[in-house]
């Protein structure tokens, strides 16, 4: 490909920041929204026990075959890609049999005020994921030619479209909510599917013209001589010319050993959900506070964290080859992955331990100013978000380094990994059971920060296995420097004797917001390579604009 991966890769992170920030806004005001209109219980069925289906069956049977089609996507043999892609919908549709018959006759019932609606809720949940999944053809194909805006710009309009037609329906009709939810989730994966095609339809149109001389070429089509698609049936199973067997083997195990990790993942990623969902230990409305105060613990993890990672994973999938060693392979790609890797550590480190820093004097007032004093009557939302915020220490850490581990393994450690998570699984099950019966949700965060912390160890010692013998040491950007630390502990004394002593939330706000830019100062100071490096890439950017 003619574009520049790393280039695309900071712009993918860059949009998927600003999509996550839009899509947590519009989630944080449609739960307030639905508390006051119809209730935490509702809130608890939707949120909890309905999205927990939609993201089990999308996750099963989505990432491990997007993952192994995203792996050298320049040496694509397309024809079986697009073959292997579409076996994510027979797969979609066998695992929402099994899990909507789970999630109706066998986990704890609903009130019966509800029962019908939560029924037709799994039905329409079911689904909505089917027709998501006869998009992931075109979006593999958008995410490997590097359209990055295309997809913040369709996802945006998937999300908004979902809440107004929820919102709309609600207000005509409140008692309704949860079917009013199922509707919303049908129509809005039918228009993201839409959009999608639409686009491509228009695209291979302009792009055929262009090359057949009937077009004057444009910016957007300049550099795509290596499109391999010519219609846009060739987006559908067996449509493409293809001299070679209909499926890839080593993309067929790939995959195998990406399913594997995707059980393991999706529990650990689910855990506490799980939990909740198969042997309660909170009601729905409990559960629906749990999950208020989880998402706003996450915001981080969600605005950040999460779409550094899979730009990382996707960088790293390119660089770097699974099946050689780090001394064979092109230096200058191994070097600059490394200081990528090292700055990557340095940066996500860094805002971990801000969180936790000024999480601790202002989760009180970040609850307050959300939810009222109805949030904050008892003391557990609180605790809760305060504990939240250790954990994202290590929900930073984990996504870049495992994302790293990820895009790096071959098969057979990909494989030998599976039965590290295994045990991983095993133990955040055990560990979060006994937990939350000694402590309540609390042990559902402290379950988790112990399972972060070993998968941490586990690829801490991959990465520096990988790397043992040269010169490169991409795990220094773990290690904070003094200063900056220095800094922090000065700034969670001065704001935790602020939130005893100020009586006045607007002056409490205030000298966290003092201690918070001075913080970012001495960071600046500390790093300035890093701030430098994105200062002259944004100037060649901005001259090649005026160009």
């Amino acid at each position: 490909m003619g574009r520049n991966i790393l280039k695309s890769s900071v712009q993918n992170a860059s949009f998927s920041i600003i999509f996550q920030i839009l899509f947590r806004c519009i989630t944080f005001v449609l739960n307030a929204f639905i508390i006051r209109t119809v209730g935490q219980e509702v809130l608890g069925i939707m949120n909890v026990r309905l999205l927990l289906l939609e993201s089990t069956i999308l996750f099963l049977s989505k990432e491990p075959i997007m993952k192994a089609c995203l792996t050298d996507t320049k040496s694509h043999n397309w024809a079986q890609v697009i073959n292997q892609i579409w076996l994510s919908v027979p797969m979609t549709a066998i695992l929402s049999l099994g899990l909507v018959y789970t999630w109706i006759n066998i986990l704890s019932p609903t009130d019966e005020i509800y029962a019908t609606q939560y029924r037709l809720g799994c039905y329409a949940i079911a689904l909505s994921c089917i027709v998501e999944q006869m998009t992931q053809s075109v979006v593999l194909v958008a995410q490997s030619f590097l359209f990055v805006k295309l997809k913040v710009v369709i996802e945006t309009i998937y999300i908004v479209s979902r809440t107004i037609i929820f919102v709309y329906l609600v207000i005509g009709s409140p008692n309704q909510a949860i079917n009013a939810f199922s509707c919303a989730q049908v129509a809005s994966a039918i228009i993201l599917c839409l959009l999608y095609y639409g686009y491509f339809i228009w695209y291979i149109y302009r792009l055929n013209n262009i090359k057949s001389g009937t077009s004057v070429s444009t910016k957007n089509f300049s550099d795509m001589d290596d499109f391999p698609f010519t219609s846009i049936t060739e987006f559908f199973p067996g449509m493409m010319e293809n001299y070679e067997r209909h499926l890839n083997r080593d993309l067929c195990v790939l995959t195998i050993s990406f399913a594997k990790q995707s059980i393991i993942k999706q529990v650990l990623t689910e855990g506490e959900r799980y939990v909740m969902t198969v042997s309660p230990v909170m009601s729905f409305s409990q559960q629906s506070m749990y999950d208020i105060v989880n998402n706003l613990g996450s915001l981080a993890a969600r605005f950040i964290f999460r779409p550094i990672e899979e730009s990382a994973y996707f960088y790293f999938t390119q660089m770097i080859k699974r099946d050689e060693a780090v001394a064979k392979q092109n230096q200058r790609y191994i070097s600059e992955s490394a200081t990528v890797l090292s700055q990557l550590c340095n940066i996500v480190t860094s805002i971990g331990l801000i969180v936790v820093t000024f999480g601790q004097s202002y989760s009180y007032t970040l609850l307050y100013l959300y939810g009222g004093d109805k949030l904050v009557e008892t003391h557990l939302p609180v605790t809760l978000l305060r504990f939240h915020s250790f954990a994202v220490v290590l929900l930073a850490i984990n996504g870049v380094t495992e994302g790293y581990v990820f895009a790096t393994m071959n098969n057979k450690q990909l494989d030998r990994y599976n039965y590290i998570m295994v045990i991983f699984s095993v133990s955040f099950l055990v560990i979060s059971f006994v937990l939350t019966n000694i402590l309540g949700p609390v042990g559902f965060i402290l379950a988790n920060c112990v399972n972060m912390l070993a998968r941490i160890i586990h690829s801490l010692i991959y990465i520096y296995k990988k790397y043992q013998g040269t010169t490169y040491k991409p795990l220094s950007g773990l290690i904070p420097s003094r200063k900056f630390l220095l800094v922090l502990l000065i700034s969670g004394v001065i704001t935790k004797t602020s939130e005893v002593i100020v009586t006045s939330i607007p002056l409490h706000i205030l000298i966290g917001g003092v201690c918070f830019v001075s913080t970012l100062a001495v960071w600046a100071i500390e790093n300035k390579s890093i701030l430098r490096l994105g200062y002259d890439k944004y100037k060649r950017r901005m001259s090649t604009k005026t160009d």
